[in-house]
């Protein structure tokens, strides 16, 4: 038995130092653009026509951790702005001049987000397609609602910042999804990258009333990796 234990460590380390030999970790960085929104909120199924995603920065640090030929994992300690976009309107008629009127209200939330995903590369080459999903799980570290009226001026933005806390969720748990292009790019990889993330949790917490609210999103990022030790 003693015999067969260590042959099977020796095999697990010949294993092992056959393919850090191929593939090593690398730590990368990427940043971009969100363009959040919200899941429909049934008492506001009337109002949905003027909900609008609301575009935001995000980045990220991270590593990829071979497991295998094509698939690796990739924690991220990321940054994204979250939250949507309203815009109410109407025309003022004053002599035959129709006047627009309306609001822009901006609900912006800043989240420290931790996404655990899965990379899979569909090709193998000095190109890359790959495949990308996971869970996240985010905390809103601060947020704000911003208002800008609209007329034949724009007016300068009155910003109301967010009190966490009650009925409103700090905590944001998610899952994570898409697609990138990465293209070799001396020591390391160039690589351009869309993902779509959805949110389970309820952003608005209030009993008895279940408040349908779950942020989503949409992002384009751009980013460089690099081989640890390099």
């Amino acid at each position: 038995m003693k015999r067969i234990v260590l042959a099977g460590i020796a095999a697990l380390g010949m294993l092992f130092g056959s393919s850090s030999a191929q593939a090593q970790v690398q730590v990368g960085i990427r940043g971009g653009a969100n363009w959040g929104f919200t899941s429909n909120p049934g008492y506001m199924g009337a109002l949905m026509s003027s909900f609008h995603p609301s575009p935001g920065p995000t980045g990220a640090v991270f590593l990829d951790i071979p497991l295998g030929d094509v698939v690796s994992f990739r924690p991220e300690i990321a940054y994204v702005q979250k939250g949507f976009l309203v815009k109410q309107g109407t025309e003022l008629n004053i002599g035959g001049f129709a006047l627009p009127i309306g609001a822009r209200i901006a609900y912006q939330s800043q989240y420290l987000e931790v996404p655990l995903l899965l990379k899979v590369n569909l090709t193998q080459g000095a190109v890359q397609p790959y495949f990308i999903a996971g869970p996240s799980v985010g905390y809103a570290m601060d947020g704000r609602v911003r208002t800008r009226a609209t007329a034949l001026i724009t007016t300068r933005p009155f910003d109301v910042d967010v009190d966490y806390g009650g009925a409103l969720n700090r905590w944001d748990i998610g899952a994570t999804g898409g697609l990138g292009v990465a293209m070799d790019a001396g020591p390391g990889k160039f690589f351009i990258e869309g993902r779509y993330t959805y949110g389970f949790s309820r952003q608005i917490q209030v009993p008895v009333v279940n408040v349908n609210i779950r942020n989503q999103g949409v992002a384009l990022s751009l980013g460089y990796s690099f081989p640890i030790g390099y």
